[in-house]
């Protein structure tokens, strides 16, 4: 089972603020959340932590929104 974490959770590990999280949703730097309730959204742990982790590494702009596309594209790999 895949450890989903609400926007509160997923800022205090990235340590962004909302309006920047947003922004990066909107520019592919950072994966859109998925629907797990009629009225909550959440991100899978695993692509906030894979995306932080590329930051660290010092990917560019170009890196990270392939790597968002490819944790895109492995979602619907997941039955």
């Amino acid at each position: 089972m895949t450890t989903m974490w609400r926007l509160p959770q997923a800022l205090a590990e990235s340590g962004k603020t909302r309006s920047p999280w947003y922004q990066d949703i909107a520019h592919g730097t950072m994966t859109k959340p998925v629907k797990i309730g009629p009225r909550a959204a959440g991100w899978p742990a695993h692509e906030v932590r894979a995306v932080i982790a590329a930051r660290i590494a010092g990917a560019d702009i170009k890196q990270l929104r392939e790597l968002v596309e490819h944790l895109h594209t492995a979602r619907k790999g997941v039955q």
